[in-house]
């Protein structure tokens, strides 16, 4: 049998089929089932489009309705892991949430039953995918009260997932304007292709393990730097950028240096990046010092790279202007990453159930290259 050698890091190789959305580098377009994800995230709420994960269509107003009643529960953590959650809250720092949420969301799969994929039939696994996304957010906020002194804050099933957040996060009762700008954010990063946390869902749901491991898995990922890791450090890179004093001076250093400026160039996008776009313009509606400096640091470094990579050209990504909105709705800079992850839950669980129709394990090979054996 022939051997195909794949390019460095799978580079459009096709692994499997979808029916849940795509990604067109070339254009600048995604799409979730067949909506454009930037109208979805303009016109419609988070809830609906969790709906349309969930089940394949958008729904009616009383299917939402029902939807509504039947997530919300959810989002209660089970009396069992109450203590555990506050153990695991004093480990690590600010920056150890995802690390955090693993821990926790991993003891969840035993405290509610979770039965492996393998053995579940499919409105099974919608339901505990229900389950995991609701609980996502309210493990986070608790760790993060928790850590700074303060009492969790128990979701309110009056809220929407936006709001409830920013009001379990910041202890307060979010502006109308903040939630709406912090939903459009989460709508926008639901999924995103076969991205390194999506195709880690993918192999582990393959196994036959349970959501709660798949998910786990793909949390490991999505908090490396080069992945969901990055909103904050685009941030640090601009308060970087206002202590040096001249962006494109401060620009040039990093190329001539070779390291990667955080927000900028993407592994897909050959063009600009559609959810920059988005969260640019929710950005300059919300103003504020920190966005005008944003949006002279995007022109002048898209500038330098545009001069060091002329056939390249790099682009501000989504995690560039994801933390200028996070920032300017009240959301502390440690859980900018977390935000995204409230969001991405949504679209692993939609793989992770489809991915749960094959019977099939994800076992791809390796070429030796190291000295022959003996």
């Amino acid at each position: 049998m022939d051997t195909l050698i794949a390019p460095e890091g799978l580079a459009n190789v096709v692994v499997a089929d979808t029916e849940i959305g795509d990604v067109r580098g070339d254009e600048g377009f995604y799409h979730y089932r067949e909506h454009s994800a930037i109208d979805l995230a303009r016109t419609r709420t988070f809830e609906e489009v969790w709906y349309l994960f969930v089940h394949g269509t958008l729904p009616t107003r009383d299917e939402l309705s029902r939807f509504r009643s039947a997530t919300a529960p959810l989002a209660a953590l089970p009396d069992e892991l109450t203590g555990l959650l506050r153990t695991v809250a004093l480990l690590g720092d600010e920056r150890d949430a995802l690390a955090g949420l693993r821990t926790v969301l991993s003891a969840a799969g035993p405290a509610v039953h979770a039965a492996p994929l393998w053995d579940s039939d499919p409105e099974s696994i919608r339901q505990e995918s229900m389950r995991v996304a609701a609980l996502t957010p309210t493990i986070l906020a608790a760790l993060h009260r928790i850590r700074i002194g303060e009492e969790p804050i128990a979701p309110d099933p009056d809220l929407s997932v936006a709001a409830n957040w920013l009001h379990q996060v910041t202890g307060r009762r979010p502006e109308p304007v903040h939630s709406r700008a912090i939903e459009q954010y989460l709508i926008a990063t639901v999924d995103h292709g076969f991205n390194a946390s999506t195709f880690t869902a993918r192999v582990i749901a393959s196994t036959g393990a349970d959501v709660h491991a798949a998910v786990c898995g793909a949390l490991g990922a999505f908090s490396g730097p080069l992945h969901g890791g990055a909103p904050d450090r685009a941030l640090d890179a601009l308060d970087e950028i206002a202590r040096h004093g001249d962006t494109a001076a401060w620009a040039r250093d990093q190329v001539s240096a070779h390291r990667r400026i955080m927000g900028f160039g993407h592994a897909v996008y050959r063009t600009v990046d559609p959810r920059s776009e988005l969260l640019r313009s929710i950005a300059v509606e919300l103003g504020g010092p920190t966005v005008e400096q944003a949006v002279d640091v995007e022109r002048e470094v898209v500038e330098v790279l545009r001069e060091a990579h002329p056939d390249q050209p790099r682009y501000a990504n989504v995690e560039f202007y994801a933390g200028v909105v996070m920032d300017a709705c009240g959301v502390p800079r440690s859980m900018f990453t977390p935000t995204f992850a409230v969001s991405r839950v949504v679209g692993w669980c939609a793989n992770i159930a489809e991915q749960a129709r094959s019977r099939k394990i994800i076992r791809p090979r390796a070429r030796y290259v190291g000295p022959p054996p003996r």
